[in-house]
């Protein structure tokens, strides 16, 4: 902040209790030291520290005890060597209690009347700000400039007093000089800008790593100040904080002639971003190889291109961000209300190639080949950033800057995995197996989901509206490697390598008998997870159950007959037979599709195996299935647990009929 000619810190986390739900406490002597230090802090750096309390959730205004409690707290913060305050009454009930009601004319009033004596009581402090419950024009009732309740804070609030304002909505899209000068007027004072553009903390799936944007640099003369309230994660915000010093930069040199440019301030910020990651990483590696060196004098460094786990977890570290990778981070997660051109650029193709799959589809033999082949490199260019996007969750997680990987991880990881699901589906489409029943997914407007484009991607998705598929946390131990999920090629060698003893003179029976069927006559539902060592997952998948089984006894069981010899074919027919099961018509009336899930069990990344089942799901889906079942051994808890997470419920035991399983289903 003081680099980039900030000067102002407000102090105000809802994670410190004694800040709004305990607000009356005073701080332990503990954290007297820790705020202390943050006060220096700030000071030392030319920095104003105003110390922000929330008292308006349960405060009873006319109270001299509350009154006493509050002025209690602030006494304390102004002896650890803060001068600047703000009282804060957002977000809260505008009811008053009956001791308040006969005390007050009105909420405003008795907001008004504490808020001034505490100003008073305090010293009259050159930075007292005040924020009302009406803080943003959707928020005023009726209007801005018929608001009883602004009048009222506008009329008695003491005028060195400063009045916080968001703007036209608690998240303002723009922000102009025209917009401030109506609550202005109203508040007879300038306010100060509260700027949400960049707070995350109401989306769990959204980063805004954006510039500062559409506020007009005059702005700052109608202002007594402006805020910009962050995201969550600290590594976030480089690239808002140091946009924002350029927009106050700007601000100051009007009229000197140098032209001032948004798009510059951006590209500014994303190089010297890039220089300081790298600053970072290089410091961070040395102090890996210091500590193992102090730790194992005689082993070698470990480097960020690979820090060894069990099995397929080996994380194979990419490197550092690149300048493009940087480019296509903030692209993917920009602003609340805009996009980064790589996002766009995502939802764009993923819409057109979902609105246009019939020139790809079953019936596509009548369409003429340059609409096919303008398809097709759609679907390349959206398949090459899906790639980019599973290269950039790689070099994330394989760099030694592990701040960077804490905070941004949830982010890079759930997008990582919309695009390997998006990938999938482009994929399963350009096979040309879609009847078009049900592909284009969930029409919405866009305020409705969230997730910023991880939601949008999803909700383009046949399974969209199915949240319980998506909204899972990221695994503890985060791997680089590189997965990908795509339809079954004729080529695969899927089951081949499930060899036993009993097998041994043909080493096919199994992978016939579990995989065959489903690969050799309804391939198309048939999805291979795969990551850097090669096929480790699949699921497959059945659009019609009943159908299905007349195809079996037609054409699959005749077939194996022929294929084996006598002493095999006895056995195996039959187990091939309790294979397809006994299904009840009412359980195949509302759940005619069928899965079946086959993945390792080394798999670091639990949520790639989502996706792998996900990815059926879709395309079931988009071909007219309304549910699927599964059936699972009632001693298999892991793999229980893990279709109960994705929205299975038990719909029939063994007890039920001659056969073990429990039969998991879920309506798509």
């Amino acid at each position: 902040m003081q680099c980039w000619g900030l000067n102002t810190y407000l102090y105000g986390p809802k994670d410190d209790l004694k800040h709004r739900l305990l607000w009356r406490e005073v701080y332990s002597p503990e954290e007297e030291g820790q705020l202390r230090t943050l006060i220096v802090e700030a000071e030392s750096r030319g920095l104003r520290f105003v110390y922000a309390l929330s008292p308006g959730q349960d405060i009873v205004f006319s109270s001299s005890c509350d009154l006493t409690l509050l002025k209690r707290k602030l006494t304390q913060v102004s002896d650890l060597g803060c001068q600047a305050f703000a009282i804060l009454f957002d977000d809260i009930d505008h009811s008053m209690c009956q001791a308040d009601s006969e005390a007050f004319a009105s909420f405003a009033h008795a907001q008004v009347t504490v808020t001034n004596e505490i100003y008073r009581f305090l010293g009259e402090p050159p930075v007292f700000l005040f924020c009302p419950t009406e803080y943003c024009s959707s928020l005023c009732s009726p209007s801005v400039s018929k608001s009883s309740y602004l009048q009222t804070i506008g009329e008695d609030l003491l005028p060195d007093i400063t009045v916080i304002w968001t703007g036209s909505k608690v998240i303002s899209r723009r922000l102009s000089v025209e917009s401030v000068a109506e609550v202005e007027s109203v508040l007879q004072r300038p306010p100060l800008i509260w700027d949400n553009l960049h707070a995350n903390d109401y989306d769990s799936r959204r980063l805004f790593l954006g510039p500062f944007k559409d506020r007009e640099p005059q702005l700052r003369h109608h202002l007594r100040g402006l805020l910009l309230n962050p995201n969550c994660e600290f590594e976030a915000n480089y690239i808002p904080l140091h946009t924002l010093g350029s927009w106050h930069r700007a601000g100051n040199e009007e009229g000197k002639g140098e032209e001032h440019s948004e798009r510059r301030w951006v590209e500014k910020a994303a190089m010297q971003y890039v220089h300081w990651y790298y600053r970072r990483e290089r410091q961070e590696e040395q102090q890996i190889w210091e500590n193992r060196r102090s730790d194992e004098p005689n082993q070698p460094p470990v480097s960020k291109y690979g820090v060894k786990s069990q099995g397929r977890g080996f994380c194979s570290g990419k490197g550092l961000l690149s300048e493009s990778q940087v480019r296509l981070l903030v692209g993917l997660h920009y602003l609340p209300h805009e996009h980064g051109a790589s996002a766009q650029k995502l939802l764009q193709d993923l819409t057109w190639l979902k609105a246009n799959c019939h020139v790809v589809g079953v019936n596509s033999k009548k369409v003429p080949s340059q609409k096919t082949d303008e398809w097709r490199g759609r679907a390349s260019k959206f398949l090459s950033l899906c790639e980019d996007i599973a290269q950039l969750h790689c070099s994330v997680v394989g760099g030694a800057n592990r701040a960077v990987l804490y905070d941004l991880y949830p982010y890079v990881w759930d997008l990582r995995n919309m695009a390997l699901l998006a990938k999938a589906f482009i994929c399963w489409l350009g096979c040309g197996k879609t009847s078009g029943a049900d592909v284009l997914g969930v029409e919405s407007e866009p305020w409705v989901f969230k997730g910023g484009v991880s939601g949008e991607v999803q909700m383009l998705l046949p399974i969209g509206s199915s949240s319980e598929l998506f909204t899972h946390p990221p695994p503890l131990f985060p791997t680089s490697r590189l997965y990908n999920i795509r339809p079954y090629h004729s080529k695969d060698k899927v089951g081949r390598s499930r060899r036993n003893e009993s097998s041994a003179a043909h080493p096919e029976v199994i992978g016939d008998r579990c995989l065959g069927p489903c690969l050799a006559l309804c391939p198309e539902y048939s999805f291979i997870l795969e990551d850097e060592l090669g096929v480790c997952g699949c699921v497959l998948g059945i659009l019609d159950v009943r159908s299905f089984a007349k195809r079996c006894q037609a054409s699959w069981i005749p077939a194996m007959r022929d294929k084996y010899p006598p002493k095999i074919n006895k056995d195996l027919i039959q187990l091939m037979e309790e294979d397809q099961g006994e299904y009840p018509d009412s359980l195949l009336y509302h759940f005619p599709s069928q899965l079946r899930l086959d993945a390792l069990p080394e798999l670091v990344d639990i949520s790639v195996s989502r996706i792998l089942l996900t990815s059926l799901l879709t395309a079931l889906k988009a071909n007219g299935s309304q549910g699927v079942f599964c059936e699972v051994q009632p001693t298999d808890r892991q793999r229980l647990e893990f279709l109960t997470k994705l929205g299975f419920l038990e719909i029939l035991r063994g007890e039920a009929r001659s056969r073990e399983g429990v039969v998991l289903g879920r309506l798509l």
